[in-house]
């Protein structure tokens, strides 16, 4: 089965057919069909649509850069790279990836009750110098997809109305906040997965030494 076809979750958490893990996937198999369907959708549908692939790539990427799992950043680089064709692109994706990385959630609750959970954090924005190879609309995605991972709660109508003025339509909006919200499941998942993975490797081999 091809990387394209094969189950995505279990490609990039490693899982091997017959295995444990893919044993214990196996019975939730309308969630594990339903992720799927849904990575399909995103990133592989029949019409692209407002969002091309690259730039649906080069988010993904990014989400997943600046939560931390580097390998599922790297499939979509990988991705992002056959799409475009634009090792500079690549790069500086990687240099933003780095720019953007801290821990969340953070931001301000309206005032009330909950104003006493406020939080400050980094409010990402791309680097002037990169704008000219990510150019202004991917930039805006960019500053919007760090926003929805690790500042929700501060989210507004002027940010919509960021994305709108950098040139994206409402519907490529709604597909973008579609697309960082699978990315968060897909790396919890996948993070999951691999620390179940490496906790029964470790039972079966204290089990081994045992016998």
């Amino acid at each position: 089965m091809s990387t394209e076809t094969r189950d995505i979750i279990d490609l990039l958490a490693g899982i091997v057919p017959g295995s444990s893990l893919d044993a214990i996937r196996a019975r939730r198999l309308q969630a594990r069909e339903n992720a799927q369907k849904s990575y399909l959708s995103l990133f592989e549908p029949a019409d692209f649509g407002e969002l091309a692939a690259a730039d649906r790539c080069a988010v993904a990427a990014f989400a997943a850069g600046v939560h931390g799992e580097s390998a599922v950043a790297n499939f979509y680089l990988a991705k992002l790279a056959k799409a475009a064709g634009r090792t500079e692109l690549v790069e500086a994706l990687k240099t933003e990836i780095e720019r953007g990385k801290t821990t969340g959630p953070y931001g301000a609750f309206p005032a009330g009750p909950l104003s006493t959970e406020d939080k400050t954090g980094l409010i990402y924005r791309v680097a002037e110098d990169r704008k000219s190879v990510t150019g202004e609309k991917l930039a805006a995605a960019l500053e919007h997809a760090h926003l929805l991972v690790f500042r929700p709660r501060d989210a507004s109508p002027g940010d919509m109305q960021a994305l709108l003025d950098a040139g994206w339509s409402s519907t490529a909006i709604v597909v973008l906040s579609q697309l960082v919200a699978f990315l968060s499941f897909q790396v919890r998942s996948v993070a999951g997965l691999r620390t179940l993975g490496a906790s029964l490797a470790q039972s079966a081999a204290v089990a081994a030494k045992a016998g």
